[in-house]
């Protein structure tokens, strides 16, 4: 069984045909700068729409670990294919946030229904008579040219106080969508631009975005759909990146095997396959910790802390096998090269950044506030 291949559990039942598929088109889409239709199929058919769908919808409200795993194995054939089965997972369950009457539009057609979320506040909303009337800009839609709906994320303005932010649920026929994506990795992640010149949004298609922050949901109980964002924000990037690296180990084997070894190649290459190990080792800690509703606030740090780290690791261990390879793991035609930008691009993202969440969050955890003197004392943290 490949590493990384899910246990036959949730996702496990379909997803040798995503991987197989995503391996035979992966060149293609990463020329095409897009998934092909049957790969799209699959990730629909494999139940990466449904997996945090309500089961009173027909979803499968499944597991974090789950997810994780199926992703991981996806990703080691292709990265593109494996961040829009993470990002389609959980741009649903963020969805999940809506009122009933709102879930109830969007999964009308069935749980298998696709969502793609613009997480930065780009637009601007303006109340209307029974909803809101939108417009906006938002960057960096993954997914989006085969989605069904759209979730953005725009301010409210309030005359009292400053604007506050809300999530709005469109239908993808009401937007316009932009080619901007051309970033030199994760190429065929369809992370275009959602234009709405102004739209009008029935108040139960929107939520609060201070939910979504804090995991709590006034609409479901269900445990996926309660979850600090702090939880899972790293998670949702970087499994697709410990898949490619993964794939990225395998492709560099298949460079080195029958050629003259060195001591220095054999350390090297085992270096690379043990920081990818450790990285899909803390991406697995943090599943865990999920599903076991941990959500103290050390274990929400050691979180952010952990994705970062394992983007880190994924990245350096990439480095390491091109390095290893040599030329020959740098031609177009070798997919070395394709895991390698797919790695770099992946854990380029904020959210996998030390410096913009993790580093701080994880030093007030283990410190105490920045501004506290040292007779305080360190904090208890989890290792």
């Amino acid at each position: 069984m490949p590493v990384g291949t899910p246990q036959e559990t949730g996702l496990a039942q379909c997803v040798e045909k995503v991987r197989m598929l995503a391996a035979r088109h992966a060149q293609d889409a990463d020329r095409d700068r897009a998934p092909h239709p049957e790969v799209v199929d699959a990730l629909r058919e494999a139940g990466f729409a449904r997996h945090f769908v309500a089961a009173e919808l027909g979803g499968a409200q499944g597991s974090f670990t789950d997810l994780g795993r199926a992703v991981v194995a996806v990703g080691e054939e292709c990265g593109s294919t494996a961040w829009c089965a993470s990002l389609t997972a959980n741009s649903a369950r963020l969805a999940a946030h809506l009122p009933r009457e709102g879930q109830r539009t969007v999964w009308a057609d069935g749980p298998d229904t696709m969502v793609s979320a613009g997480l930065i506040p780009s637009g601007r909303a303006t109340p209307a008579d029974g909803g809101w009337q939108l417009a906006g800009r938002w960057d960096y839609v993954s997914g989006v040219d085969f989605a069904d709906w759209v979730l953005l994320c725009a301010a409210v303005p309030d005359p009292d106080r400053p604007p506050h932010l809300r999530f709005f649920a469109l239908p993808r026929a009401s937007c316009r969508t932009l080619p901007t994506w051309d970033a030199v990795g994760m190429a065929a992640t369809g992370s275009h631009t959602v234009v709405v010149e102004d739209s009008f949004v029935p108040g139960h298609l929107s939520f609060d975005r201070a939910e979504v922050l804090t995991g709590r949901n006034a609409a479901s109980s269900a445990d996926a759909h309660n979850v600090p964002f702090p939880a899972v924000a790293g998670l949702t990037f970087v499994t697709p990146a410990v898949g490619a690296a993964l794939g990225a180990l395998r492709a560099a084997g298949t460079l080195l095997t029958g050629k003259r070894r060195t001591p220095g190649k054999e350390v090297a290459l085992a270096r690379a396959a043990g920081l990818i190990e450790s990285a899909r080792q803390l991406t697995e800690q943090n599943a865990a910790a999920v599903d076991a509703r941990d959500f103290a606030a050390p274990s929400l740090a050691r979180s952010e802390r952990n994705s970062a780290s394992a983007a880190e690791l994924a990245a350096d261990a990439v480095w390491t096998l091109v390095r290893l390879s040599g030329t020959g793991g740098l031609s177009l035609s070798h997919p070395l090269q394709r895991y390698w930008r797919d790695v770099v691009t992946a854990t380029s993202h904020t959210a996998l950044r030390y410096e913009t969440s993790a580093g701080r969050s994880y030093a007030a955890a283990l410190l105490g506030p920045a501004d506290a003197g040292p007779a305080e004392g360190p904090r208890r943290t989890a290792n």
